[in-house]
């Protein structure tokens, strides 16, 4: 579509040849700048995460914990209304037991691995070295797919900035257009239909 504005022809104007410039500039940005943009914010992420993966596996323990009872706010939560439960359904908190990596014991609330919790069932907490309780650490595919939706969310937000940036040069261009014909027309208008005015 756009061809014509780089052939040689009298009705081309100046602003054509530019605007057809800035379209093919756009469009290599397009092709080659955006997939790198995406690539490189991707893999910097995924370094970081990658990381963070390691970081947490060496920090963070699978360890046994056994259960002493049903934590005292869940004994009031069974008093609440079921139906608000069922909208939003909360695991119960029990009070467990487990021993650090550090060989220290700790006891605390958490949540109940299965329902309804019993008193001496055995279940499995994330911990730190000293024992207290965290997260389960990233999974490395988990990290990958994270990385890789910033490396797409940053693609589109530079192929969306490239494609802003031409709009605005495009109609920069269009509104120096109506302003020359404007011009033109100013000063040819006042001429047409006299006589001799060489029309």
């Amino acid at each position: 579509m756009g061809v014509w504005r780089w052939r040689r022809n009298p009705l081309r104007r100046p602003t054509d040849l530019i605007e057809a410039w800035v379209a093919f500039a756009a469009l290599v940005c397009v092709l080659v700048v955006v997939p790198a943009v995406g690539w490189t914010a991707g893999l910097r992420v995924d370094v970081t995460l990658q990381r963070a993966v390691r970081e947490q596996r060496q920090e963070r323990y699978l360890i046994p914990a056994v259960v002493v009872r049903a934590a005292a706010d869940s004994l009031d939560g069974a008093a609440t209304d079921p139906a608000a439960q069922r909208q939003s359904p909360q695991r119960t908190q029990i009070v467990a037991s487990w021993t650090a990596p550090d060989g220290t014991s700790h006891q605390g609330t958490v949540p109940a691995a299965q329902e309804p919790p019993r008193a001496g069932d055995r279940f499995r907490i994330w911990t730190d070295t000293q024992g207290r309780v965290v997260g389960r650490p990233l999974d490395p595919s988990t990290a990958a797919v994270h990385a890789g939706l910033v490396g797409l969310a940053a693609a589109i937000g530079a192929a969306a900035f490239v494609e802003t940036l031409r709009r605005m040069v495009v109609r920069r261009l269009v509104h120096r257009r109506y302003t020359k014909l404007d011009r033109a027309w100013a000063a040819a208008g006042p001429d047409w239909g006299r006589a001799g005015a060489g029309s």
